[in-house]
């Protein structure tokens, strides 16, 4: 319970992510939410690097949140190259025939991850002037989460309606153009789909849910909300990411490092196990062997809470937690599951322009350059 004393005390009551934007300073009153400017803000410098492995020959790569790119990253030596996208590309996913589908503020960008060429710009069925211009920052307009149906067939983009719910827009991947639109909850972070591709799963950050919208019948919502919804938009105990348990089909969902909401989408039914890093937690990815990574960016009380982390949880439970220095946002495992690649996007103050590479046998980090404010993040 002691979050929930530490946010009364703080008396947040203002819509945003976790706070509003650019109020996210731990034990801070929030201040009211800004518009974001066209303008790309500065990111921190990043910290030196020290020694860790990474897979031979294998190519990384992330959204530029911070540009109009997505960038191609070697995981020993940085960037070597980037390709033109769209405004503020966020969510990520790289299919089988080797295309990677981007969202940014105004439409899915297509690109040949092997030719290394924007193929389109797949605008999207929400109309401009519900989304606003196209913008930085993480309360802009258009595309978040993103997810490939597994056969390839769809794109699944999340897209952020300022001031409203949020709108799931369904991309025919060989037509290219939205097929479906429906609606879901408040600024949808994450984006994911069951392994048999017949249900997505949208993660509504500002409404405390997940949206299942099956193939065919009517979306149903699941409230994911272990500590409760008090505090509205402005509370910071609300979900971002979710992963799809390959043994089950279950969803999960890491809170604050304190609380794992494992949700049967299915019934309905949210089971809550406890966790240990106790720090504000991000993005999340999940190994076919089950083994749960979680980014933790941070403490929400300095007086109380754990820093930056990511935390390898085993399906049984066990978890080990590796220190991170400075925020980070989503993760990404490498093919031969030894290594973990973080990206330091992230999407309040704090972010930084590279990610960190972590030896998930030592636990030793590596940080590097990677683009501009990298978010998304894709093993090629």
């Amino acid at each position: 319970m002691k979050r929930r004393a530490f946010l009364a005390a703080l008396g947040v009551a203002a819509a945003s992510a976790c706070t509003p934007a650019g109020s996210e300073q731990r034990g801070r009153t929030p201040s009211p939410a800004r518009t974001e400017s066209r303008t790309p803000a500065p990111s921190t410098p990043s910290a030196p690097s020290t020694p860790s492995a990474a897979p031979s020959g294998e190519l990384l790569l992330v959204t530029d949140f911070g540009a109009d790119t997505v960038t191609f990253v070697d995981p020993a030596r940085g960037p070597v190259g980037s390709v033109e996208a769209g405004t503020a590309p966020y969510g990520l996913a790289v299919g089988a025939d080797g295309r990677a589908w981007a969202a940014a503020a105004e439409g899915v960008a297509v690109i040949d991850t092997r030719t290394r060429r924007r193929l389109a710009l797949v605008p999207y069925r929400t109309p401009p002037s519900r989304l606003g211009p196209p913008a930085y920052g993480e309360y802009r307009g258009g595309g978040m989460g993103l997810a490939l149906a597994p056969d390839g067939r769809y794109a699944y983009v999340g897209v952020n309606v300022p001031g409203d719910n949020g709108v799931l827009e369904v991309v025919d991947t060989a037509a290219r153009e939205v097929v479906r639109t429906v609606p879901v909850g408040r600024r949808p972070f994450d984006v994911d789909v069951s392994a048999d591709g017949s249900e997505v799963y949208v993660t509504g950050h500002d409404s405390f849910d997940v949206t299942v919208v099956p193939a065919r019948g009517r979306p149903r919502r699941i409230e994911v909300a272990p500590y409760g919804t008090e505090g509205g938009l402005g509370s910071w105990l609300k979900p971002h990411y979710a992963a799809v348990r390959p043994s089950d089909g279950r969803l999960l969902l890491p809170f604050e490092g304190e609380r794992l909401a494992v949700v049967d989408p299915r019934t309905g039914r949210v089971r809550v196990e406890p966790m240990t890093a106790n720090t504000h937690q991000h993005g999340v990815a999940v190994t076919s062997g089950g083994t749960l990574l979680v980014v933790g960016t941070g403490p929400i009380d300095p007086a109380a809470d754990g820093g930056p982390s990511l935390t390898v949880r085993t399906p049984d439970g066990r978890e080990r937690v590796h220190p991170l220095q400075g925020p980070h946002e989503e993760v990404a495992v490498s093919r031969d599951g030894r290594t973990a690649y973080v990206t330091g996007g992230f999407t309040r103050d704090g972010y930084w322009d590279g990610i960190t590479v972590v030896d998930l046998a030592s636990g030793r980090p590596r940080r590097l350059p990677a683009g501009s404010r990298p978010l998304g993040i894709a093993v090629l």
